[in-house]
């Protein structure tokens, strides 16, 4: 059953009739609490919220479904504007994005044009730039895309999956650039062609990542809620002396409050993952394709 809904959610998820809905209707039904909000203002007052209790945040202007120079953009802006607004409030916060939200499935070139102006901003403010990570398909293209823009800017990293076959070898690849990587289980439905099928098979995967990463001596965004991870990376970096400012936990807003704030009291850095905007439909689907708990919340909440 479990399978048959995550499956379920997930084809949701690319369902554009279904995202075009929900813009319609706003954030209800639980959306809510994985999503900050459908404006800027949103985002920044969930942000002083989460600097308050002592943690960080990486913003995501959150876009799907772009099939125009236009859309792209749009999109664009919007990432410029979450820029000059962390600036201006002088919150504790980067921004993450998807490259296909900047045009990467109409041109390679449109997408590049419009990283660079993302990146130049926040380099002018000293922040930094995430690129997540989409399905397999813009795996190798972003990959390559970010060995370009890293030529030329410092303030960029990117996410890696560890459910993929190929991750190991990205990470040998990726350890010349010193690059800054988020590592995530990944939230993607994929062929077992090219994905571990099996969760014991993706958890030994993020685990292996987890120690190459931080003992090749490069930033590693540790991205789980699963605690067992959580304890690995604490065990790997007490073992070897990595000092706690090389690492940082990440967590998605809205999940598993009580253990960021343990974290935190604990002395780790703690980065929460907050989404914004009306184009929320996908991300949501996704988090509850991810754990079923997610969806019983949702029931309860249509039910009041």
């Amino acid at each position: 059953m479990e399978t048959v809904m995550r499956n379920m959610f997930l084809k949701l998820a690319k369902n554009r009739p279904a995202n075009k809905l929900a813009k319609r209707y706003g954030l209800r039904f639980g959306a809510q609490r994985f999503v900050a909000g459908e404006t800027i203002k949103h985002s920044i007052d969930a942000v002083k919220q989460l600097n308050a209790s002592g943690r960080v945040v990486t913003l995501d202007h959150l876009g799907e479904f772009v099939f125009t120079e236009e859309e792209a953009k749009e999109s664009a802006t919007m990432c410029l504007l979450t820029l000059d607004a962390i600036h201006q409030a002088g919150v504790s916060a980067n921004l993450s994005l998807k490259m296909t939200s900047l045009g990467l499935d109409i041109s390679r070139e449109l997408c590049m044009r419009n990283m660079r102006d993302i990146l130049t901003r926040a380099r002018s403010y000293g922040n930094f730039v995430r690129i997540d990570m989409e399905d397999y398909a813009h795996c190798q293209m972003s990959l390559d895309i970010y060995r370009e823009l890293r030529q030329e800017f410092d303030n960029v990293g990117i996410v890696i999956q560890a459910y993929l076959y190929r991750t190991e070898q990205d990470i040998a690849d990726l350890n010349e650039l010193k690059a800054n990587l988020r590592l995530v289980k990944g939230a993607y439905k994929e062929s077992p062609k090219v994905a571990f099928p099996e969760k014991a098979d993706v958890d030994n995967n993020f685990k292996h990542i987890i120690r190459q990463h931080l003992l090749n001596g490069n930033y590693a965004a540790i991205a789980t809620h699963d605690e067992t991870m959580i304890q690995y990376a604490k065990e790997i970096v007490r073992e070897y002396g990595i000092p706690n400012d090389r690492f940082e936990f990440q967590m998605l807003y809205g999940i598993c409050e009580d253990l960021q704030k343990k974290l935190v009291a604990e002395g780790y850095k703690v980065r929460v993952y907050v989404p914004y905007g009306n184009d929320w439909f996908g991300y949501f689907m996704r988090r509850l394709a991810e754990r079923p708990a997610n969806v019983w919340f949702v029931l309860k909440n249509m039910f009041k």
